[in-house]
């Protein structure tokens, strides 16, 4: 880019996961640009995990609401990127610089297009044509190369972005840390146990990536009497996720902890303090493996090259999504339907198994 930005805006406003394997790109550019003024443009549910990120000196929430409430939503978030624009620039009259220097939309939707060209910013930089939906691509002044892949890991395709300025990724980082009293209640929690934790995450937001109830049950099972572990179910309180538990726990002869209750900052410390993690394709799967937990992934909808954790856990990942074992299948965003349905108990035991050997002792290192 030449002189480096004095304020970037990060367009990143939907999942958990998408905004966890932000964060190694926000520590990216701190590092290289530590002078920099970042802006992170994202949704109140992701925003409660990372507020206090240390390399974010600044967020806008867009509260979006029902869809008959998206146009309004859009407008005010607009309004709050004008505002830190303009005191950006107010600031820039006094040091050389003015609004947002770069914005980075990661995203390929409509809404993220829209929020990108009305922010007040100079170079807006997205996603090749390609891969981009509802003409987002329209929006951005400059535009990414195309993969020649074809497709990518999605952490991989955000470090594009960072290869195109000439910002390096490496070392991942993404800094995900407890404050001293979530530390103490992390603490409390886990020296009131008989035994180390696994946490099981049994529901995501589409059914079709979830694990059936009598799979879980039999591994909740095995857990307990097998592996010497507490079968820990976290999560949130949806009415979902309350069936959901309350049907596992009726099928299972295990004794089951009910740890979900609503709050991300405490599902950190849950997944933290545990000694291993068995979830399917959802945000809390990619939090564990953002603070380094174990995590057994059930994959069979979603496609575990482009979406499992990144560059760690990979030989713990229970592929469904494989037709058959052995499967050499491509790097893609397809899905398939029936994917879950090929996992069975004991595929998920075997990781298990695996991950004790391999990676042991994680709780007690705490």
């Amino acid at each position: 880019m030449g002189n480096p930005p004095r304020s970037i805006l990060i367009v990143m406003m939907s999942a958990i996961g998408d905004a966890v394997q932000v964060l190694p790109v926000v520590n990216a550019l701190k590092r290289a640009y530590p002078r920099t003024h970042i802006t992170w443009l994202i949704q109140p549910i992701p925003h409660s995990l990372v507020a206090d990120h240390p390399a974010v000196d600044e967020f806008v929430i867009f509260r979006r609401g029902s869809r008959r409430k998206t146009p309004a939503a859009l407008a005010a978030a607009a309004r709050e990127l004008r505002r830190v624009g303009d005191r950006l620039r107010e600031f820039g009259q006094r040091q050389a610089g003015g609004a947002f220097d770069l914005v980075l939309d990661l995203q390929v939707y409509m809404k993220a297009g829209i929020l990108t060209g009305l922010a007040p910013g100079r170079m807006k930089l997205g996603f090749d044509w390609r891969r981009t939906r509802d003409l987002n691509w329209l929006f951005s002044t400059q535009r990414i190369p195309p993969n020649p892949l074809g497709s990518s890991h999605t952490q991989d395709q955000y470090f594009e972005f960072l290869r195109y300025l000439g910002v390096e990724p490496e070392p991942v980082v993404y800094g995900l840390e407890l404050t001293p009293e979530e530390r103490r209640e992390q603490k409390q929690f886990f020296d009131a146990l008989d035994r180390p934790a696994c946490s099981v995450i049994l529901t995501t937001s589409d059914r079709r990536k979830d694990w059936q109830a009598d799979g879980y049950a039999t591994v909740l099972s095995a857990l307990h009497h097998d592996f010497g572990l507490l079968a820990m179910v976290v999560g949130g309180r949806s009415p979902r996720e309350i069936r959901a538990v309350r049907e596992v726990t009726r099928l299972t002869d295990a004794p089951v902890l009910d740890a979900t209750e609503d709050g991300l900052r405490r599902l950190l410390w849950l997944l933290g303090g545990s000694e291993l993690v068995i979830s399917p394709d959802t945000g809390p799967l990619h939090i564990a493996r953002a603070v380094d937990v174990p995590v057994v992934g059930l994959y069979g909808f979603t496609n575990p090259r482009r979406s499992g954790p990144y560059r760690r856990y990979e030989d713990l990942v229970v592929d469904g999504y494989a037709r058959y074992p052995g499967e050499e299948y491509p790097i893609s965003a397809r899905r398939r339907g029936k994917g879950m349905h090929r996992i069975r108990p004991e595929m998920v035991l075997e990781k298990v198994q695996l991950a004790l050997r391999r990676y042991g002792g994680h709780s007690g290192e705490k």
